[in-house]
């Protein structure tokens, strides 16, 4: 006979509070229920009398005192219902309207029977969906689509895709799967399912936001939210793979001052310590950069800033391996570099390099690999460029999967049958090598030598997982071609990934690997013009990203690579990076937006516009900001478009290209072309470059040019543009240029703080609000709020608007209104 047994622990009434895990039990499955806040709700089942214990990694909140109100199999909250099926144990997702949001179908258990994995399940739980009900987000998946149905996927880290666990419907309604083993995610007939590789349990919150901005600040409130970066990093960022000697990686700095043209970060790639066999010794060891300290206070006497390669593995002659090999906290994985021979590819395996990845799951490996790091940190190093954090993982054997990482070698917590595999944690490793250089610098005891004051934490990182927006981390979306196709998929992976929580992204510009295009020789792309055009096309998307950073293998990327003032492609560079530096402080302020009201940078065009059907899929427009439309060009328009078929190890075999030379002759970058793109219905759209102003919920036939991207400023924002300048902070923001875009009520809050330390968190900071009524034709200027050292108590305004009206005012920190 079948036994249900219903029980609300520590109540015996039908009301509890969230403490007390309301918990079912079917003959084969223990099922808990709590709600974390009113919309949040964590399920946990288990095999029946299946006992464990776990800590999540990803999920730092605590469950709040939520008033619930219980009905025999249904529990309610304020803004949720939650109904247990007595026989199944199928849960039902339901709003305060009862309308039905998520259900589930089935939850399976596939017993691990021997290997370190024995007494833990392959688990597997399906979902339900609407038949035309949208879902986004699990992360930066190259396929080209936003919408996941249809969408069968196995997520394991990688150079070029990377997975948060992280879903979102249209409907308002997000799920974590709160599993960190390679998982297969399916969406077809049969339902939605995620399926991992190992798990005690069938783990995952719940979460109902109403919309993809609520269900991303649910998702920052279980797993933290988003530090500040330091505003230089708004800037523009170049860099290439790679810059041999102290010497060269300082004068590229120098040649960007020689040439005015706008320069914050310069980045230096691997090898700076020498042979593969000194892999990420985390010191200047090469013979060509024996005085690295003084190479970091060069570049900050330039005034630029200064980013550097560092790993997850280590080259067997590092003191970092030897340390750490001692103590049993090296992983037994294939990793990159395959052969200690550096200049020779493919690699030599029967000279290999002995490299191998640090067991970050370990406090004690963490805490190793930060006594090292420190000593660039000391000398003044800016920002860390984490590479293979995926990490780079090669011919993967069963015994590999199988190893025990971890803070203890023996079963990982009190009470489990296995100790923690490598398969059970594979998908949270970056997690936790991020988490440990930013918890590491952030408790550390003294501020950088280099700098003399404390200083906001910024990885850069090949790989995320859930909760990583938490630890001053922006991913890029690794090794990617130098395709148009390589180009039009970036979009909907940054925004994908950006739905899952975590907002900071970008990508290669240009593309890594651009051998194919090396039609006159090696490194000579840049004069190719088929990847001119790609490469001003994807700087015009880059614009709109984060982080704005000149990147890839083959060739040279800097400006002058590609010709000089007065040519159209170098020109067409140049005004996407003077424009970038225009917008700081709409960006900054938006940066704000992000760390204290959950906003994001790259906004898919549902999440503004959700009512209109023809954007749910839409790749290649997207919101930047709340105020500007980013319809970059993604199509080749003045050459052939090029095939290229690499990835992220075959881009590396430096071939001969043909002698097909009839696309790098003859191109007229002058000629105007034509671009159709939609505008999103709900609001009039103004083109930023003419002013044209365009009703929504059309498509429009633009006319373009090769040096502007089309952008559009949606009616009732208030857009501010800083001065041009040669690196941020050069010239105060004592004269900014406001844009009224009529035609509906606007506000905006302009944030300004010292840029570059964690003050901020202590409410020393200042804003500005402006408010924009249309129907009285009044920008009203509010008093400021707060301050800062440095403050500027007086700035002048000067307010523009599309009809070309124009007035400026003296603003001392008092409420002023403006009247057109």
């Amino acid at each position: 006979m079948r036994k249900t047994i219903l029980c609300a622990l520590l109540t015996v009434f039908g009301t509890a509070m969230a403490q007390t895990q309301l918990q079912w039990q079917t003959e084969k499955t223990d099922i808990k229920v709590e709600f974390f806040t009113p919309s949040i709700v964590h399920v946990v089942k288990t095999p029946l009398s299946h006992s464990y214990m776990k800590k999540s990694m990803v999920v730092t909140a605590q469950p709040e005192e939520v008033e619930v109100v219980r009905n025999g199999n249904t529990v309610a909250s304020g803004q949720l219902t939650v109904k247990v099926d007595p026989r199944s144990g199928a849960i039902t997702f339901q709003d305060n309207k009862k309308r039905t949001l998520l259900r589930e179908t089935s939850c399976v258990f596939d017993p691990w029977t021997e290997g370190p994995d024995a007494g833990t399940f392959r688990v597997t739980q399906c979902f339900a969906l609407d038949k035309n009900e949208a879902i986004y987000g699990l992360g930066t998946i190259q396929n080209g689509r936003m919408n996941r149905r249809g969408t069968h996927q196995r997520m394991e880290q990688s150079n070029l895709e990377d997975y948060q666990n992280v879903l979102q419907s249209v409907k308002g309604w997000g799920l974590y799967w709160d599993n960190y083993a390679p998982t297969q995610f399916d969406d077809d007939q049969q339902g939605m399912r995620f399926s991992s590789e190992v798990g005690d349990c069938a783990d995952y919150y719940f979460m109902y936001g109403g919309s993809a901005d609520g269900v991303i600040a649910q998702m920052r409130h279980l797993s933290g939210q988003v530090p500040m970066f330091p505003l230089w990093t708004y800037g523009f960022w170049q860099s290439k793979e790679r810059y041999k000697s102290a010497a060269e990686t300082e004068s590229i700095v120098d040649k960007y001052r020689e040439l005015q043209v706008p320069l914050d970060g310069i980045i230096q790639d691997w090898q700076y310590w020498g042979s593969n066999y000194l892999w990420n010794a985390m010191n200047f060891l090469s013979e060509e950069f024996s005085n690295g300290p003084q190479l970091i206070k060069n570049v900050h006497q330039k005034h630029a800033h200064f980013m550097i390669s560092i790993w997850a593995s280590f080259g067997p002659q590092t003191q970092q391996f030897r340390e750490l090999n001692e103590k049993g906290l090296l992983l037994p994985i294939e990793t990159w570099p395959q052969s200690g021979l550096s200049h020779i590819w493919p690699p030599r395996m029967d000279y290999p390099s002995g490299v191998k990845v640090y067991d970050a799951f370990n406090a004690e490996a963490r805490d190793i690999y930060w006594k090292y790091l420190k000593r660039l940190y000391d000398y003044g190093t800016d920002a860390w460029w984490m590479d293979s954090t995926d990490p780079d993982f090669f011919n993967p054997r069963e015994s590999d999967y199988a190893y025990i990482v971890g803070d203890c070698k023996s079963p990982a917590t009190e009470g489990s049958k296995t100790g923690m595999t490598w398969r059970a944690m594979r998908n949270a490793f970056p997690l936790a090598t991020v988490r440990g250089v930013y918890e590491a610098q952030r408790s550390s005891a003294a501020p950088s030598e280099g700098s003399g004051e404390e200083k906001r934490v910024f990885i850069m990182t090949r790989s995320a997982f859930a909760g990583q927006q938490h630890y001053g981390s922006n991913m890029w979306s690794g090794d990617v071609a130098s395709s148009w196709d390589m180009l039009r998929k970036q979009l909907p992976a940054g925004l994908s990934f950006s739905l899952t929580g975590n907002p900071n992204f970008n990508t290669d510009i240009g593309g890594f690997f651009c051998g194919s295009y090396n039609t006159k020789g090696s490194g000579s792309a840049p004069r190719n013009p088929q990847f001119q055009e790609l490469y001003v096309r994807w700087m015009q998307y880059g614009l709109f990203c984060p982080v704005f950073r000149s990147h890839g293998a083959d060739a040279p990327r800097e400006i002058w690579q590609f010709g000089r003032k007065g040519e159209p492609v170098y020109d067409a560079i140049e005004k996407s990076i003077r424009l970038r530096y225009r917008l700081i402080p709409y960006i900054y302020s938006t940066a704000w937006q992000v760390t204290s009201n959950n906003d994001s940078y790259l906004r898919p065009l549902f999440s503004d516009f959700v009512q209109d059907k023809k954007v749910w899929n839409m790749t290649d427009e997207f919101m930047f900001g709340r105020s500007i439309l980013a319809a970059p060009i993604v199509e080749a328009q003045y050459t052939e478009e090029k095939i290229i078929h690499e990835d992220a190890m075959t881009g590396w075999e430096k071939k001969e290209q043909p002698g097909d030379r009839s696309q790098e002759t003859g191109v007229d970058w002058s000629v105007s072309k034509t671009a159709t793109k939609y505008l999103p219905k709900g609001t009039t759209w103004y083109d930023f470059w003419t002013n044209k102003w365009y009703k929504g919920g059309q498509t429009v036939v633009l006319t373009t040019s090769f040096d502007r991207v089309p952008m559009f400023v949606r009616a009732g924002s208030i857009l501010p543009l800083g001065p041009e300048m040669q690196y941020v902070g050069e010239k105060a923001w004592d004269h900014l240029e406001l844009r009224i875009y009529p035609g509906a009520d606007g506000t905006f809050t302009l944030y300004e703080d010292e840029g570059d330390n964690y003050n901020y968190e202590k409410g020393i900071y200042s804003t500005i609000p402006f408010r924009w009524d249309d129907a009285k034709g009044v920008l009203t200027i509010g008093q400021r709020q707060g301050s800062f050292p440095g403050m500027l108590s007086v700035r002048t305004f000067t307010v523009v608007w599309p009809d070309g009206t124009t007035k400026t005012v003296d603003y001392q920190g008092q409420e002023i209104n403006i009247s057109q």
